[in-house]
């Protein structure tokens, strides 16, 4: 030990040996402080608002129709308040009497490498670094019980599953009697389940063990795709196939996973995420009953998948609202208490991730993840940061598996038991969040159910009305993404999207399927399949029949059409205008150039000019700035030297009278083609005479920036 460390070791045993010594503390009296009253609170924030409203300026609106207070008082929430501890009750305040405190939530690390053996390596990787699940995701291919041999992208999404022999790769040396296993199937899940068992069986596994969900979300690929590869009532026979068999060989594995994705992506708000998805999941207990189960027997199938997203406060009382709604539900149907519980696996956002500036997406998924815990889910699985760009690497795989890490192990997460319970704020807007959903799940319900509704195009037509208000916020940047419409990287490297050879891939997947199949003879098998008997689907797996000729088997055909939800991210307009210009000065070696005429000292023009430049570098424009002029010639004159396609006057409102009617005229005359703005706005008596100054438009905090931007990316001719 050096001599600094040792000094610093005294000090330290010297101070915690004074505090332990200073036992009697003093008493503190706090009289002399008068607790305000709301009036008196609000009249201070009045003044300090200098005469900007109040209710708007305080008041925060949502996408959900819900509007924050800027204060909440005991008083107003004493009725809502918790009436029982956690797991009792409607369980809003969690499921289980202990939190997290003996059982941690689950962490779910995605695995999607391609090749099955790689996969599995990943899956190993993942547990020995902290994961607590298996959770693989599958390629579009094998969700949709396509062979890879005809798939143009195996590969895309995750791993490429054909054969038994595949599905042995993946599962090899997994301790599946120890670790739940996540797998979304897609449309159905008797074909990759059926897989999945035979193996267990043939490696001598005991299926009984088998945890967790290979489950099957048939209207959300509906939605997705707009169509299926067989009706929906003969997937919803599949589907209870696959659940009798569970619950008889393997109690503890669900086989649906009613995951909120498809809207989410969409750009649903919060209500319309859970209300949809819970209509969901009544239209599979509705369809497991009918085929023959009890509601006790069906609800033990469902596993829920939620997204959590950007607003911190509404995603906690999104994950405690949904609780007592299920139980609800259930309880409708004639469901136990044990039924009751809902069992939420929950994931970021995707809609609110980024294709630039990437590394801020490690924040957000922190916050989400944060707010899906303190909301009480069962298990989370962290997105990569790059997740929009391309597939994870060990570094974002790390740092998406070790957030959660940090938050059980040194944030202490895993300690309070319904950390919100009580809060006047989470409570009111827990109340809120409830009764919202479930006016608007009845509302589904009064239609006919889900599918109805999505035949109809009711639901599609509510989320494009919330994506559009979102686009137009975010346009006006009213609501902020940094990186994309606020606080652009000017000096940032795009990440490699390193894309995957799917050429290649086929080449491999399809050496490897043919080698397997001149082994093996499954033409009897499939010949005995049967939709309503699980066994005999495992039995042909077992034989050696893939994914696609099991699917074959099972049948296929035509299915009702509905209206796509289609997958969007919120800064997708943004990165749009962005490539426009980075691609077109790859080519062209231009830009659009933005002369800022800055008038005065800087002091003067400073605000203005910095405010002008961030709006214009969300385009990744060329900004040209100065430390100002004095005189409009000068201005004019530099102004024509940079032979800029755009001019920005900056100063301020006290001399733009003098200003703008003198050097406007000039740069139209130095710089005809160019597009004049002001920076600020004009008051009333002043607009004609700025437009007949030459003032083509105004740059401002109510300027539209997208359109903005667009109008000048079509001027220069980098867009049609």
């Amino acid at each position: 030990m050096s001599d600094a460390t040792k000094t610093a070791e005294l000090d330290l045993q010297a101070i915690i040996k004074k505090a332990e010594s200073q036992t009697n503390f003093p008493d503190v009296p706090l009289d002399e402080f008068t607790p305000p009253t709301y009036e008196e609170w609000k009249q201070a924030c009045v003044e300090l608002l200098k005469g900007a409203p109040f209710e708007k300026k305080m008041f925060t609106k949502t996408y959900e129709g819900i509007t924050f207070d800027p204060m909440y008082f005991r008083a107003a929430t004493e009725e809502i308040q918790p009436k029982t501890f956690p797991g009792m009750g409607d369980y809003i305040r969690g499921a289980k009497v202990n939190g997290y405190v003996k059982n941690a939530w689950g962490i779910a690390q995605a695995c999607d490498e391609t090749m099955p053996e790689e996969n599995n390596e990943l899956l190993k990787h993942e547990i020995d670094k902290g994961s607590t699940i298996y959770n693989v995701k599958l390629d579009c291919a094998t969700k949709k019980n396509v062979d890879a041999r005809n798939c143009d992208h195996p590969g895309k999404g995750g791993v490429s599953l054909t054969t038994l022999e595949d599905v042995e790769k993946l599962l090899n040396g997994l301790k599946l009697d120890k670790y739940p296993l996540y797998v979304y199937a897609g449309q159905s899940s008797l074909p990759v389940m059926a897989l999945i068992v035979a193996a267990v069986k043939k490696n001598g596994g005991d299926v009984s063990k088998l945890k967790g969900f290979i489950g099957a979300n048939p209207i959300a690929e509906l939605v997705a795709d707009g169509k299926l590869s067989q009706s929906l009532d003969k997937l919803l026979d599949e589907a209870a196939a696959a659940a009798k068999w569970s619950i008889k060989n393997a109690p503890e594995l669900k086989t649906f996973y009613v995951n909120s994705d498809v809207f989410s992506n969409g750009g649903a708000n919060d209500i319309q995420e859970l209300a949809y998805t819970l209509s969901t999941a009544v239209c599979y207990l509705r369809s497991l009953l009918d085929r023959g189960l009890s509601i006790d027997e069906a609800a033990s199938q469902i596993m829920f998948g939620f997204s959590a997203g950007a607003n911190f406060f509404m995603q906690v009382a999104k994950f405690r609202a949904v609780r007592p709604i299920w139980a609800e539900i259930i309880k409708a149907f004639g469901g136990n208490e044990e039924s009751q519980k809902i069992h939420v696996h929950a994931r970021p956002a995707l809609f609110f991730k980024t294709v630039y500036d990437p590394y801020v997406n490690m924040l957000r998924n922190t916050s989400e993840i944060f707010s899906a815990v303190v909301g009480g889910v069962e298990s989370f699985e962290n997105a990569p940061f790059d997740e929009p760009i391309r597939k994870g690497d060990e570094f974002s795989r790390r740092i998406a598996r070790n957030v959660q890490i940090i938050l059980q192990e040194e944030f202490g997460l895993l300690q309070p038991i319904d950390p919100a319970g009580g809060s006047w704020a989470v409570e009111n807007l827990t109340k809120q969040v409830k009764e919202k959903v479930w006016a608007e799940f009845q509302n589904i319900e009064s239609k006919g159910g889900i599918v109805e509704a999505l035949k109809s195009g009711y639901v599609q037509e509510e989320i494009e009305k919330v994506i559009a208000a979102r686009f137009k916020a975010l346009a006006t940047r009213k609501d902020r993404i940094v990186g994309s419409n606020m606080y652009p990287n000017m000096v940032e490297e795009r990440l490699d999207p390193r894309p995957e050879n799917f050429a290649e891939n086929k080449k491999v997947r399809t050496a490897a399927i043919e080698s397997y199949l001149g082994k093996v003879n499954a033409k009897d098998a499939l010949g005995k399949v049967d939709a309503n008997n699980f066994d005999t689907v495992i039995d042909a797996a077992a034989a050696g029949a893939t994914i696609a000729e099991l699917r074959d088997a099972l049948g296929k055909g035509s299915s009702d059409e509905v209206k796509v939800i289609g997958v969007h991210r919120w800064s997708e307009k943004f990165e749009q205008l962005r490539e426009a210009t980075e691609k077109f000065k790859a080519e062209k070696n231009d830009n659009v150039k933005i002369f800022l005429a800055n008038m005065g000292p800087i002091p003067q023009h400073k605000a203005r000019a910095d405010f002008s430049t961030g709006f214009l570098q969300v385009g990744a424009f060329e900004v040209l700035s100065n430390n100002g002029f004095k005189t409009v010639d000068d201005a004019a004159q530099a102004a024509k030297e940079s032979g800029a396609d755009a001019v920005v006057i900056c100063s301020t409102d006290a001399t733009y009278p003098e200003i703008v009617p003198a050097l406007a005229p000039k740069l139209h005359e130095v710089l005809p083609n160019a597009t004049v703005y002001l920076a600020g706005t004009a008051p009333a008596e002043l607009v004609e005479t700025y437009k007949n100054a030459g003032i083509d438009d105004y740059i401002n905090i109510r300027s539209n920036c997208y359109q903005t931007l667009v109008a000048m990316q079509k001027k220069k001719g980098m867009i049609a």
